[in-house]
């Protein structure tokens, strides 16, 4: 008797525990499915691995054990004010995401709408901020990295003629099309423009026209779904100028595409693996990659690779500053953390990060990268900064 009494007692010691313990929610918002899939979850894998090592936070004197609530907004912007309001109705502290600067801005007003904070970790169209009030961002912008790339064609390629195709309808392809488009002329370039509408599959007409108006290179920011068909294609055309994108073709879609075939491919991104001069960075690098080939789903995710993405870095670096936003806030309501946000300073695996009046990252560092034809890896070329640009 005196043993099942003690079971008893032990059992209700524990369903005690289990009923004070407290738990809040952070949002991710972010494309498991669609044209930026890949990325997407590369990002998560980010947000994942910082949970990993941070399960809780402490509030006040209370220990509260994060959950992620995930949501796939599948990359599409209608599905993603469906996917944000999921979040908002699950009472999320903060969000994090999008991959995607559509799917944020189209989130941003279902977010503002209900005071819940959001942290961009790689959407770089200035409009994700301006017309939100609730989003802030980890990354640098597009009129940023558009300049950057711009600046490699002309300085560094010794490009003439640029051609630059975009989607049709999609902000972070026709953004970052138009910076680039805008840095190159008035470097003293000419530019020849395409746009192509969600589900082409054929992009030779556009590789010809740029073969024909005597392009040297062509910059095509676009989804990693289309840009592993415009590297194959331009393979198949032996097209001998450079191929260049933004960072969402830093991944692993793009080195496959781009493996054992005579192209060149570049793109600007936010984080190199292999730059040694951060401890913070070098760390993260070591125990992100142990993590991935201890889960193997995570790394089917990752691409059946250990390699690092930038925006697995910037997903590491987004759920840490809502950390400190929350620690911050001395609360886990929404409303609470979007005022402590703006204060937070925080010294991530991407650099240090701080927000500007318009919750944009203080962040002026871009990396230049190729993909390599023969070893599927990306190779650092050279890094660009503001003060670079001149």
């Amino acid at each position: 008797m005196k043993k099942v009494i003690a079971l008893v007692l032990a059992m209700m010691l524990v369903l005690s525990a289990a009923a004070m313990a407290e738990t809040l929610k952070i949002g991710v918002f972010e494309p498991a499915s669609g044209d930026n899939g890949a990325g997407g979850k590369q990002e998560v894998l980010g947000i994942e691995y910082a949970h990993s090592l941070t399960p809780t936070v402490e509030i006040n004197g209370v220990t509260y054990d994060i959950e992620l609530d995930i949501v796939d907004n599948q990359s599409q912007t209608d599905k993603a004010v469906s996917a944000a309001q999921t979040l908002v109705n699950d009472k999320v502290s903060i969000v994090l995401g999008s991959y995607g600067s559509g799917v944020s801005m189209a989130g941003g007003d279902v977010f503002a709408e209900h005071t819940t904070p959001a942290i961009g970790c790689s959407c770089t169209n200035p409009s994700v901020t301006l017309l939100c009030d609730y989003y802030w961002r980890v990354c640098f912008l597009d009129p940023f990295q558009g300049t950057v790339m711009a600046n490699f064609a002309k300085e560094e390629k010794q490009a003439t003629k640029a051609y630059v195709l975009t989607q049709l309808g999609d902000d972070y392809s026709t953004g970052l099309g138009f910076y680039f488009q805008q840095a190159f002329t008035a470097l003293g370039g000419d530019v020849v423009t395409g746009e192509f509408t969600e589900g082409t599959s054929d992009f030779t007409a556009f590789l010809t026209t740029a073969i024909n108006e005597g392009c040297d290179f062509f910059f095509a920011p676009s989804s990693t779904t289309s840009a592993s068909l415009i590297i194959d294609q331009a393979a198949s055309a032996n097209v001998t100028f450079p191929i260049a994108a933004g960072d969402t073709w830093e991944s692993s879609v793009i080195l496959d595409a781009a493996k054992g075939k005579n192209v060149e491919v570049y793109c600007s991104t936010f984080f190199d693996e292999k730059d040694e001069s951060s401890t913070v960075a070098a760390d993260f690098v070591s125990g992100f990659k142990a993590w991935l080939n201890d889960n193997a789903d995570k790394k089917t995710n990752n691409g059946g690779n250990d390699i690092v993405a930038a925006v697995s870095a910037l997903g590491f670096d987004a759920y840490n500053v809502a950390i400190e936003a929350i620690k911050a806030a001395g609360s886990p309501d929404p409303q609470a953390v979007a005022a402590a946000l703006p204060g937070v300073v925080y010294d991530g695996v991407t650099g240090s990060i701080s927000f500007d009046e318009n919750g944009d990252a203080n962040k002026d560092m871009a990396y230049i990268k190729q993909a390599n034809n023969e070893t599927g890896e990306f190779d650092f070329i050279k890094t660009q900064s503001v003060a670079d640009l001149g």
